[in-house]
């Protein structure tokens, strides 16, 4: 406590506040006594109350107030203190003074505690809202940059002879490049990258960085900081913090900070990279999977179209496949098909009957022992979907094409004439995969020029949709379509049927939609559109 005169002169000192003012003795001036803080605060003067000590009753039970207004901090020496003005009737003042130093210590805690989850909460959503690792490492040098250091580094574990490393300066934008360089040449960077505790920033000499470590325009190094940027498993990477000279030194709570911000960065790495490896994994297998392209074989027009029933999907379970003979004069092998289900487990089960079909190729000859050995495998495998399926065989006869069909529980493939009837195989039999025999009927069918087979899966007869958004497409529209298409080249047959198709559904739900169309060319002079569609031909 300091009571202070009209004239700023101390009148009394308590014992509390001379060990806090050496200097503070009655009849000093309380300018020459006290900080500057809380003498220009005097001397402004606070406004008059009744005089009596905070928290000390008034006669009367009464308590009495302080200026609130007036209330003043600051420091003395190392510590914070809050001063209370009381003004007494005799027009001196009596300065209170409490240590507010733990709670000044505390609110700054808490303070930067919520600045920095803020901060930690701002980085977890930048970098998880991308899957490209680019992205999160331009965000990851980007951030420390602005927030933990002058400048940021962002060095991921190489792949080669290079390092791919991004750089950022505060204020700037991220820059990526490859430096052939060795990293146990920069202490603690060869243990970072492989995913080891980081050196402590005090172990680093900065004056030892090398040039390629310092981005351009940065200055001299004061202080660095490395730590790992750990993944799922494996090290994702390792992060570089500088410091220009000048600028304070890394504190160990600093670096204890980094190394949070380097965990969930670091976790946003591993799972972009992970995303990555993954999307090429299976856009390899993806490619084996998709529609093949079909043009002209040996004189035999081929065309196909495929819609899954996902816009968004590739595959599926429906697929169909030309297999070239081996031998000219040979019957190239035709098959298109329909697995239980949709999605990427059909899409499975859909490659392993392709790839068991392509193995019993040297037996294309006998449709019912290939849909029998083929039955056989699916009966054998866990996976218990069936399918059904369509064989035909096609060969090129002086101007006609001759066909052996053979249904396996699909819908019977349909003749396109010349003169726009439209006929159904006579072919049946029963689905592969589901019982222990497979029963089939094979029919023969000549194509004349200009005629066309059309193999299709049930995808498209059932298709629901039209005016009232509930009926199925139909046998009788699907030959009303074709029939519309007679002399037209396979190409043309189903791109139609396709148009029909998605026309009649819209945008409401539908199964997987296939077909092929097997055509005998008018003349020799149609080959030159050779039938091309999109996708891949497989031989």
């Amino acid at each position: 406590m300091l009571l202070v005169d009209a004239q700023a002169r101390l009148v009394s000192v308590n014992d509390a506040a001379a060990l806090v003012f050496p200097r503070a003795r009655p009849g000093a001036l309380l300018a020459d006594t006290v900080p500057a803080w809380l003498s220009t605060a005097h001397a402004q003067g606070p406004s008059p109350v009744p005089a009596q000590r905070p928290g000390l009753p008034r006669a009367g039970g009464q308590h009495p107030e302080t200026d609130r207004d007036r209330i003043v901090q600051g420091p003395v020496g190392d510590r914070t203190y809050e001063a209370h003005p009381t003004v007494r009737g005799d027009g001196t003042v009596v300065w209170w003074l409490v240590d507010d130093t733990d709670h000044r210590l505390a609110r700054e805690a808490l303070q930067m505690e919520r600045e920095r989850t803020a901060f930690l909460t701002q980085a977890s959503n930048l970098l998880l809202s991308s899957l490209n690792l680019d992205r999160c490492m331009d965000v990851t040098a980007q951030m420390a940059a602005e927030h933990l250091a002058d400048a940021a580094l962002v060095i991921a574990p190489s792949n080669g002879r290079d390092l791919p490393v991004v750089a950022c300066l505060r204020g700037g934008t991220p820059s990526m490049s490859r430096v052939a360089v060795d990293p146990e040449e920069v202490p603690g960077l060869g243990e970072a990258l492989q995913g080891f505790p980081p050196v402590p920033s005090r172990w680093i000499d900065p004056s030892a960085a090398p040039a390629w470590l310092i981005p351009d325009g940065f200055g001299a190094v004061g202080s660095i900081v490395i730590t790992p940027l750990p993944g799922h498993g494996v090290p994702a990477g390792a992060l570089v913090l500088l410091r220009r000279t000048g600028a304070a030194a890394f504190t160990e709570g600093e670096e204890v900070f980094a190394r949070l911000f380097a965990a969930r960065a670091g976790a946003a790495m591993s799972a972009a990279r992970l995303y990555a490896e993954q999307s090429s994994i299976t856009e390899t297998l993806m490619r084996d999977l998709l529609p093949p392209s079909l043009h002209q074989v040996s004189g035999v027009e081929y065309a196909g179209g495929y819609r899954p029933s996902q816009d968004h999907e590739r595959i599926g379970g429906d697929f169909y496949d030309v297999h070239p003979a081996a031998v000219a004069g040979d019957a190239s092998l035709v098959v298109l098909g329909d697995v239980c289900g949709k999605g990427l487990e059909a899409a499975v089960m859909t490659g392993k009957i392709r790839n068991t079909l392509h193995a019993l190729l040297p037996m294309a000859d006998d449709h019912h022992r290939m849909l029998s050995l083929l039955n056989t495998a699916l009966l054998n495998t866990h996976n218990a979907r069936f399918a059904t399926l369509v064989l035909a065989s096609a060969t090129r006869e002086g101007n006609t094409v001759r066909l052996r069909l053979t249904s396996a529980g699909h819908p019977a493939p349909l003749i396109l004439r010349s003169d726009g009837r439209v006929e159904e195989a006579p072919t049946q039999g029963t689905l592969v995969g589901a019982l222990p025999d497979v029963v089939t009927q094979t029919a023969l069918v000549t194509l004349a020029p200009g005629e066309t087979c059309v193999l299709h899966t049930d995808g498209i007869t059932e298709a629901q949709g039209g005016p009232l958004g509930g009926d199925m497409f139909g046998d009788a529209r699907l030959r009303r379509a074709l029939s519309e298409c007679a002399g037209m080249p396979a190409e043309a047959v189903v791109e139609r049927v396709q148009m029909l198709a998605s026309q009649w559904v819209g945008t409401g739900r539908h199964d997987d939609m296939a077909l092929v169309a097997i055509s005998a060319p008018r003349t020799n002079h149609l080959s030159a559109v050779d039938g091309h569609t999109r996708g891949r031909f497989t031989a």
